[in-house]
């Protein structure tokens, strides 16, 4: 029942995942001050603030703001010279993107005789010119908090590059677009978000784990606020190539949803029963739902182990059934976030390195990390040494 529950799940978000309405375009009128928590980032930090500076938008009207956060080498100084407004931030117990983000609100919110609304940006970025006229159609149809697209940048360095292409498909234009068209909550991405000014002093960015962005969503999603999504606009981000680096990152990633997952759903669950609240019953859904490998090898164990009980017993069972109808609601899932993932023919015939990595991202928990929670958790660009 968990694996047909989580695959009935994903399938009806891939039915509803049509492009929803966008708002109507006006003339720019929010002020907007683009945030870019950055640790150790100078060799690529000009790169995103050029693409920032070069959005289509009044340039009176936003600033770039980069914070530089206990860094050891010239991010500072580069993004001073890429045109960007820059806060350096250090603290030897207090580290992490959460804490970079608390820092440079507090300091967006104290200038907010001139800001309407903080973006978010990573450093390994470059954004569609249309990011920010998105986030200014919804925040003037009433949204206090929006998501735009998170794809991959480079989806061509490799096999691992165009599966995670794919599987930003699934994750974030899949889910995301089928979210939105339920008028649920779409979900943050820690990538390309906007929050009203009045929003963060409603809801502190009080979110300090390693994944910052899903703990942040669910607060505000219990404090009656969805995230709306803006598929229209883009953020692009560099994924690894490398196993060592992808290791790193997949398990900050799914170790971070576990927790949350531990920590929320039940509560989220019991509260959407008492409130009848659609939102965090979906917010429950959203973290319940296992890692897509993990889905797929319990369809495929249970389909194997229910056909055999059948041959045995010489009659079918309900067990067969379902993982056999979690299998086909898993295929579409996966289709679908191919057909949007951009990656063509070539993405297809990727697809068949899917099993060599569901192996691979089986092994993960069974090697260490030497990081911890607290640090700054950053994954070796494409490029640099992993």
């Amino acid at each position: 029942m968990p694996v047909a529950l989580a695959s009935g799940y994903l399938l009806l978000l891939t039915l509803r995942s049509r492009r929803t309405e966008t708002p109507a375009l006006g003339d720019p009128s929010t002020r907007f001050q683009v945030v870019v928590p950055a640790h150790d980032e100078a060799a690529g930090i000009a790169e995103t603030v050029r693409s920032l500076r070069d959005i289509d938008y009044p340039a009176e009207l936003f600033e770039v703001v980069v914070v530089a956060d206990n860094c050891k080498d010239d991010t500072a100084a580069r993004a001073r010279a890429a045109g960007a407004r820059v806060l350096e931030r250090t603290d030897d117990e207090l580290r992490g993107k959460g804490y970079a983000l608390a820092h440079a609100f507090e300091a967006c919110l104290a200038d907010a005789a001139r800001t309407d609304a903080v973006v978010v940006v990573d450093a390994d970025t470059v954004v569609s010119r249309n990011l920010l006229r998105a986030f200014d159609a919804r925040l003037r149809a009433g949204a206090k908090a929006v998501q735009a697209d998170y794809a991959v940048r480079n989806p061509d360095d490799g096999w691992r590059t165009r599966l995670m292409a794919i599987a930003f498909g699934m994750f974030h234009i899949v889910r995301s677009t089928g979210r939105e068209s339920l008028g649920v909550s779409c979900g943050l991405r820690g990538n390309g978000m906007c929050f009203s000014t009045d929003l963060l002093e409603e809801v502190p960015h009080d979110a300090f784990s390693v994944v910052e962005d899903l703990e942040y969503g669910i607060r505000l999603g219990e404090r009656g606020h969805r995230v709306h999504y803006a598929g229209e606009a883009h953020v692009y981000g560099d994924m690894v190539a490398s196993e060592k680096a992808s290791r790193s990152q997949r398990a900050r990633w799914e170790g971070g949803r576990m927790q949350m997952a531990k920590r929320h759903a039940l509560p989220l669950l019991a509260r959407a029963f008492k409130e009848r609240d659609p939102v965090l019953a979906d917010l429950a859904m959203d973290v319940l739902v296992p890692p897509l490998s993990v889905l797929v090898t319990a369809a495929a164990v249970g389909t194997a182990a229910s056909a055999a009980l059948a041959v045995v017993t010489r009659r079918p069972n309900a067990a067969l059934v379902l993982f056999g109808a979690s299998n086909l609601c898993l295929a579409a899932y996966a289709v679908r976030g191919w057909q949007l993932s951009g990656t063509g023919t070539r993405g297809l015939a990727t697809l068949c390195y899917a099993p060599v990595y569901m192996v691979w991202k089986a092994t993960l928990g069974l090697r260490k990390t030497r990081r911890t929670p607290a640090d700054w958790v950053r994954t070796a660009r494409p490029g640099e040494s992993a």
